[in-house]
């Protein structure tokens, strides 16, 4: 039995689950205090773009997208991030047995990892699973819909017209969902970064891959790309859900970074 074995709890998000609870629960009394549209919350997507920092930084933003995404009931959930730590050539997909999170084990649906293997030629290369851009979002998986199975999809020098295909095979199946992970622009002033981040978000909202490449500077601009060709070729509409900077929680405005979650109906 081989394991994903948690690389950046303690780290990104808490190890304890209570506590992890305790903040999803505290962001979900927000939104149903503040929303005025309550509707938001009946959508069923069949793909969503969330963050991946640190949980004080960009859970409530990743925490709405998730929560549309416990109406899907989905079978299995697709985690697809970027490569942080280790180069990589293409996309490595996962192919251990379970995930390990501080809400207990997520079987990994290893039958459609093989799938993946064999019709796209992804590789499994274990030290690019060392990635928090997925990990961070299984405690919402686990939360949210807790007897999906997952597979994991780390990617690095990737072409966006290849991953997307590998989307479009997803979605293919109504049992199953697609998680885009993605942060925005790094380490500018706050007026810059909305500016760069704007981009990002016109882009996504007009499923515009051209925009993409006019000044966002999203770390997953490849999954995100990707993301925008599948929504196409599948007639997917995207809705926006939220979007702020790290300066909502730090008070600092000089280096910001930037976070959305999007939802794909």
């Amino acid at each position: 039995m081989s394991i994903r074995k948690s690389a950046v709890s303690g780290q990104f998000y808490p190890e304890d689950a209570k506590e992890i609870s305790s903040m999803f629960e505290y962001y979900n009394q927000i939104l149903d205090t503040h929303l005025s549209d309550k509707t938001l919350f009946d959508k069923k997507p069949r793909a969503i773009i969330v963050p991946h920092a640190g949980y004080i930084y960009s859970a409530f933003t990743a925490n709405i997208a998730f929560r549309l995404l416990e109406n899907t009931n989905a079978k299995r959930i697709v985690v697809i991030g970027p490569s942080h730590r280790v180069f990589l050539k293409g996309t490595s997909v996962s192919d251990f047995d379970d995930y390990e999170t501080p809400f207990g084990m997520i079987k990994i649906d290893k039958i459609l990892v093989h799938e993946l293997r064999d019709k796209f030629g992804l590789d499994f290369v274990p030290e690019a699973h060392r990635e928090h851009s997925t990990e961070v979002q299984m405690p919402f998986v686990k939360t949210y819909d807790e007897e999906a199975s997952v597979v994991e999809l780390v990617y690095g020098d990737e072409d966006p017209a290849r991953l997307a295909k590998v989307i479009e095979y997803l979605l293919n199946d109504p049992q199953t969902v697609v998680v885009i992970s993605t942060d925005l622009s790094h380490y500018h002033d706050i007026k810059k970064a909305k500016k760069l981040d704007n981009i990002c978000l016109n882009a996504i909202k007009k499923l515009d891959t051209d925009m993409l490449h006019q000044g966002c500077e999203a770390c997953g601009k490849i999954g995100i790309e990707a993301m925008l060709i599948a929504a196409k070729a599948k007639k997917l509409k995207p809705i926006m859900l939220d979007y702020r900077t790290s300066a909502d929680a730090s008070k600092d405005e000089s280096q910001v970074v930037g976070y959305m979650s999007a939802a794909f109906l």
